[in-house]
């Protein structure tokens, strides 16, 4: 198998919920801002102290992480095994894209959402800068092929996956905790697109 460029640090992400200004205010207090705990692998983003409770038809799932900076819109990026335990149907997206995305209820320390929409299964994807991409021979919204190791006992091929070019990016490439476990892939392993 012939790899394109360099490998990539993979970057796994469990559920969470970005939120709106007025969201924000609703759900833990008038002038309150999140407190930035951990950066995370994409410039200027981190992970806030501040976590939430969201509610489905058929369960809830406490100790939701509030990522930070504040966004135009609220969002809730959970895994398909999420959906199940909460008894919604979102549909698989690219973070940002939420037109027929699912609706769930969220829980704050100071006051309750209902979301209309929002909740998405976020698709995978690898974020790089333009320099990157020209690196690796690729553009915005390429799709290409990604191999890992994982342990060593569950190699996989992740198809499908859609290239995110941007100046404010950091080069990872992006799943969730379900896709993750089954190729037993953790946080920071390498993967590599493969050359067609």
């Amino acid at each position: 198998m012939k790899f394109r460029g360099p490998g990539i640090k993979a970057g796994v992400s469990n559920r969470h919920i970005h939120v709106n200004e007025e969201d924000l205010k609703t759900l833990f207090g008038k002038d309150y801002e999140l407190t930035p705990i951990k950066d995370l692998g994409q410039p200027g983003q981190y992970a806030a102290d501040e976590k939430v409770i969201i509610v489905g038809k058929k369960g809830a799932i406490p100790g939701v992480r509030v990522l930070g900076p504040v966004r135009p819109e609220t969002q809730i990026e959970i895994s398909r095994t999420d959906s199940f335990q909460l008894g919604v149907k979102p549909p698989l997206k690219d973070s940002g894209d939420l037109e027929g995305s699912a609706s769930l209820t969220v829980v704050g320390p100071k006051g309750t959402i209902i979301l209309g929409r929002g909740v998405i299964i976020a698709k995978r994807h690898i974020h790089m800068t333009p320099e990157e991409a020209e690196t690796y021979k690729l553009k915005d919204k390429d799709i290409v092929k990604v191999y890992c190791e994982g342990d060593g006992q569950r190699k996989t091929i992740f198809d499908d996956v859609l290239i995110r070019v941007n100046t404010k990016y950091a080069l990872e490439f992006h799943v969730d905790v379900d896709e993750a476990n089954a190729a037993f892939l953790s946080n920071n392993q390498m993967v590599y697109i493969i050359e067609e």
